[in-house]
């Protein structure tokens, strides 16, 4: 009994020694593929070790720079944005001039996008992803990335100016006049084409009226009118004025 366990233990080693030379002794290409045939197969986390066997095994090989990417895009399917930042990163510093940085930039702003919490959430990825997409449209405004990336800098935009007015709201709710005041100009002055703007411009004219500066007030309310003299919002204004 005693020298089964010893030879299974030895097949054991033998069978763990060999499977690791057959992985080692595999090609770039070979590696390229494996992890390509692990992405049809959705299995993003092992797709993602093979490209990088790509790169660690074979780094002056034509496959190292295509893997590097790939391996980036395999962690973004899996969710695991942390590491394809890094991956990412790594791309942009050593292949900057490469036909598929674009790309890498685009994907990089999507890791932070697609980790946006609600409003009321802290918002350093929503600011990471502003960056980052305003560094495709900079770098690179004639492709489909920075129209995309366009699109999603509204939402981002409408987003943050969402988080103001409802921390505005708190403390006008709590009668906290000025610093509802201050997040609603934040709005007023930085968020204008969002649809926000409506509210956060009644809401900056009534705070202007319960605290009795109405100058102020009347200069809110006819910016409301010339710009949106149909609003509810407005004639919400128009009486509080009234009033």
């Amino acid at each position: 009994m005693k020298y089964k366990y010893i030879l299974l233990s030895v097949l054991l080693l033998l069978g763990a020694c060999a499977s690791h030379t057959d992985d080692s002794s595999k090609t770039a290409e070979e590696l390229y593929r494996q992890g390509y045939e692990y992405m049809q197969k959705t299995s993003w986390e092992k797709a993602a070790k093979s490209f990088e066997k790509v790169e660690i095994e074979h780094p002056y090989s034509r496959w190292a720079v295509k893997a590097k990417l790939m391996s980036a895009y395999a962690y973004y399917k899996n969710e695991q944005y942390d590491d394809a930042v890094m991956s990412l990163d790594r791309y942009i510093k050593f292949h900057p001039g490469n036909k598929d940085a674009p790309y890498a930039y685009y994907l990089k702003a999507l890791c932070y996008y697609n980790q946006i919490g609600p409003a009321e959430k802290d918002q350093s990825n929503t600011l990471k992803a502003q960056d980052a997409f305003q560094q495709v449209i900079l770098l690179y405004p004639e492709t489909p990335y920075a129209i995309d990336a366009s699109h999603k800098m509204n939402l981002i935009l409408d987003h943050l100016a969402g988080q103001e007015m409802q921390i505005g709201r708190y403390y006008l709710q709590n009668q906290n006049y000025l610093s509802a005041l201050n997040r609603f100009q934040t709005v007023v002055k930085n968020y204008q084409l969002t649809p926000q703007i409506e509210e956060a411009l009644y809401r900056q004219t009534e705070l202007y009226t319960i605290l009795g500066m109405q100058d102020e007030a009347l200069l809110s309310l006819k910016v409301m009118e010339t710009n949106y003299p149909q609003s509810a919002w407005t004639e919400k204004a128009r009486n509080v004025l009234n009033n």
